[in-house]
Order: C-alpha cells, then sequence, then structure tokens
C-alpha cells in the first residue's frame, strides 16, 4: 500500500518535504563533485588566475593587459575555449592561500619552486630558470658578498623566496638585517634602489634584466643563488584534472615555439641597447623629442598607430635630426629615399613635420600589407622589417623560412632567417635577390627597445602629474 502525503499529518508532511529536498541537494552535490575540475571550468567559461604585478609576469599596459605569464595563461583559457579572469592579490603571500582555499583555479605568477611550497602547492612543468641577484646602483660601493649587505638598506618582497633563504641563512649572519615589503612588487623596489631611497634589493635574473632597460643605472652585486626554476603552482588535490590539461598544454607550447614566441615578445631585445645607447636615448628624450612630440602624436592619431612607435622609428633613422643624411640618399628624420617621399607625398624631406607624416604614412602602407591572419605583435615587427629592407625582401625571408621549416607568420622565426639575405646561396634563390638581412633584425630589435623604454618614461611623466602637485600649480613640461 503506497503511503499518501495527504493522509500524513502536518508535522509528518512537513518532515517529509524536508527530507525529500535534502535528498535532491545531495544528488546535485554528488553529481557536482562526480565532474571534474576541468569540467567546471569549461561549464562555467572561465579560468581564474592569480598571479602578481610585474613586468614578467602581468602588468596593465596602455593597450592592455601584458606580461610573459599573462600572455600564457590567456593562450591556454583560449585552449580550453573559456575567457581568462585574472585575480591580483594584495602580496604574494596571499596567492598561495587562494590556490590552497581554491578560490582560483591555478596561479601564474613567476613563482620560486621551493621545497617549502612544495608542501603548501603542487608546481607544474619548469617555465624559466632564474637566478636570484642582489642589485644596487652604480656609483655606489658594489657588495660582492651577504658580508657585504651588513649594515645596508635591504629591502624586499614578503613571502617571496628571497626573505625564504635569507632567513635560512640568517644564522650564519646574524647581523644581517632586512624590511619585508608586504605590498610592494619588484619592479617597484627596483625602483627604488634607482632613486637611491634603498641601498639593496634581492630580485630575479629576469627581472633585472628587464628593468635595466629603463634603468641604466642599476648593477647586479652577486648572484644570492644558483640557477632556480619558476612554475605555475596549482591546489593539492585528488582531482588532476586541471593539471594535467595545464602539463599537456605547456607541453605542446614548448613543441610548437608558442612558448619561445612569448619569451621572444618579452625578453628578445633586453640585451640590444648597452648602458651609453640607453643613456643617450633617455637624454634625447629628454632634450629633442619635445619639438616632434605633436607632429608624431598627430601622425599616429591620423594613421591609427601608436605615436611612441613611430617617435622609436624616428629615433632609429636619425635620433630626431631633422638634417639627417646618408650616403645611400635617404634624408630627414625619417630617412626617406627619393622615391618614398614621392610616393607619400613629401616635397622637402629636410622639413621634420613633412617627413614625420610621410614616414608614418608609408610605414601604415607597410602594415596593411602584411598579411591579416599574422596576429599582434609580429604584423608590427614584420611591418618594421619592411620599412628598413623592403616589402619585397621581407615576402622573401617568409617564404625562405618557410622553405627551412618555420613558420613564415611568426616573428621569432622569420627574423632567424633574415640574415640569409646576405648569403649567396639563399638569395639568389629569391625574387629581390640580396638584402641586408642582418641589419633588418637589429633595426627591428632596436626599435621595439626605444618603444619600450619611451612608453617606461611617459608612464613615468603621466604618473608624476598624477600624483605631484608642483609649487604654484605650475606642471613640470611635457617630455
Amino acid at each position: 500500500m503506497l503511503f499518501s502525503l495527504k493522509q500524513a499529518s502536518p508535522g509528518a508532511r512537513t518532515a517529509l518535504i524536508i527530507l525529500f529536498s535534502l535528498v535532491i541537494m545531495a544528488v546535485i552535490v554528488m553529481n557536482y563533485r562526480d565532474t571534474s575540475t576541468l569540467d567546471q571550468i569549461i561549464k562555467r567559461g572561465e579560468l581564474v588566475v592569480a598571479t602578481r604585478n610585474s613586468p614578467t609576469t602581468y602588468i596593465e599596459g596602455a593597450d592592455g593587459p601584458i606580461g610573459f605569464d599573462y600572455d600564457l595563461a590567456r593562450a591556454f583559457a583560449d585552449s580550453l575555449g573559456v575567457r581568462l579572469r585574472i585575480v591580483v592579490p594584495d602580496n604574494l603571500g596571499d596567492i598561495f592561500i587562494l590556490v590552497q582555499n581554491n578560490d582560483v583555479d591555478f596561479a601564474a605568477a613567476g613563482l620560486t619552486v621551493t621545497e617549502s611550497r612544495k608542501r603548501m602547492v603542487q608546481f607544474g612543468p619548469v617555465l624559466e630558470e632564474v637566478k636570484e641577484q642582489v642589485v644596487y646602483k652604480t656609483g655606489k660601493k658594489r657588495p660582492k658578498s651577504m658580508d657585504d649587505l651588513v649594515g645596508l638598506n635591504l629591502e624586499i618582497i614578503a613571502n617571496s623566496s628571497h626573505a625564504e633563504r635569507l632567513g635560512e641563512l640568517h644564522h650564519m649572519y646574524p647581523k644581517l638585517k632586512w624590511t619585508e615589503q608586504p605590498d610592494m612588487d619588484p619592479l617597484e623596489l627596483l625602483t627604488l634602489v634607482d632613486e637611491e631611497v634603498i641601498d639593496v634589493t634581492i630580485a630575479d635574473s629576469n627581472e633585472v634584466e628587464l628593468i635595466k632597460r629603463y634603468t641604466p643605472d642599476l648593477r647586479v652585486g652577486f648572484n644570492f643563488s644558483g640557477p632556480k626554476e619558476l612554475a605555475w603552482a596549482f591546489a593539492k588535490t585528488n582531482d588532476q584534472s586541471l593539471y594535467f590539461a595545464a602539463r599537456d598544454f605547456l607541453e605542446e607550447a614548448k613543441a610548437s615555439g608558442l612558448l619561445q614566441q612569448i619569451r621572444e615578445r618579452y625578453y628578445g631585445t633586453v640585451k640590444q641597447l648597452n648602458y651609453v645607447g640607453t643613456q643617450l636615448y633617455m637624454k634625447h628624450i629628454l632634450e629633442r623629442l619635445p619639438e616632434y612630440r605633436e607632429a608624431f602624436e598627430q601622425a599616429g592619431q591620423l594613421h591609427g598607430i601608436d605615436w611612441r612607435l613611430l617617435a622609436a622609428i624616428g629615433y632609429q633613422e636619425s635620433h630626431w635630426l631633422p638634417d639627417a643624411r646618408s650616403p645611400t640618399g635617404v634624408r630627414g628624420l625619417m630617412m626617406l629615399t627619393q622615391r618614398t617621399a614621392k610616393q607619400v607625398g613629401v616635397k622637402n624631406r629636410l622639413d621634420p613635420h613633412q617627413s614625420i607624416e610621410g614616414g608614418s604614412l608609408y610605414f601604415a602602407h607597410l602594415k596593411k600589407k602584411i598579411p591579416e591572419r599574422i596576429p599582434e605583435p609580429d604584423r608590427t615587427w614584420m611591418a618594421l622589417a619592411s620599412y628598413n629592407i623592403g616589402f619585397g625582401h621581407l615576402e622573401d625571408a617568409r617564404k625562405l623560412t618557410q622553405s627551412q621549416g618555420g613558420d613564415p607568420d611568426k616573428w621569432i622565426d622569420v627574423i632567424e632567417h633574415l640574415p640569409l639575405l646576405m648569403r649567396k646561396k639563399w638569395y639568389k634563390k629569391t625574387r629581390f635577390g640580396y638584402a641586408r638581412g642582418s641589419e633588418a633584425a637589429k633595426y627591428v630589435q632596436n626599435i621595439r627597445n626605444y618603444y619600450d623604454i619611451l612608453i617606461w618614461m611617459i608612464d613615468k611623466e603621466r604618473n608624476i602629474k598624477e600624483t605631484e602637485v608642483p609649487a604654484f600649480g605650475i606642471l613640470p613640461p611635457s617630455l
């Protein structure tokens, strides 16, 4: 005989309804638990990743977020068909808490693999190897050993591997003192060293390489450690679906060249400019650029190109000298040939405003000729190579790249094959023949450096204007 709710007393009826609801909820929870972490991510359409602010991991650039770890995490999210959501906690230690509590899916934050951290999280495949370095400013006494750090104002990132290592060494150097900063990023501490607010800091070698482009007075005193591995961090759990998916993605990224392509994007130019060249460039930004900045800005707005990139091209071409000439007949601030000048309507190549407008128009024209399937920033780098050696020679280099098994749509592959245009064995097979391919490769790398440094200095100028109130309300002159 079947029991009917209608026959039950009101109290029993309520109890049965509650019990039935609990059973349904239990079934839902069991089904949810049976769904893997990876399936849950795909269902919600979002990958949540914790990171930290650093030029090597993630920063908000003028045109959106950039950074080695950010680009790699975004590519992973794309491979899963989901969007990427970035979480930046207040300090480094919170990143591990977020991972352990499953508040994020994993951390991509340039994290050093250490034994103590292995007890908290599970690390993925090694992405980079770095050295931890003691950094000081030139003109100060160089610290050559741990003993030399005693008595110095040493500040480091709290909860970092550097802090962990100092703690391990403290019994050997009991007089050594340091301050741990929970709310700063490596870039800020390195800047404080450059500004002589603190004496020294400790940073990873990849961070030091990047920052030295903008602060050439920084120097490495000594290596604080041997090679250290950087990797993504995952929660320790029985469900390994996300970890395995990330591991497979990174292995494929390495095999396909994607990992190297992203690495080249951020580190490919770090050693191109020497100390003297960087200092001279910064001096010219302050002394020469102001006269032509408005012209670059107007040309950039007219042609839809970042004016700072156009300025970087101009500096590579002439060091912003309007009457520059070369033995080959190119002239002016943007160093236009007679043929190019006629093509873009420039009547006087030595007129800086005509030259900037003409050079910008010519670059925009070249960029439009690059196949649209080629993504940024590779399209821009290839257009720059075209500006130097001509579009035809670039196409020859791309064809040689393809014939040698490389990808003609990837700048990292094309730049390796540009020098072949200088070797008869190869250029005789091309349509346009000999070209100074090595020069074009260096040309692009230099402009990339100039561009990055200019972005840095313009952003620094903007931050000063926003945070400081000069006497009498007068702002410092524009760059």
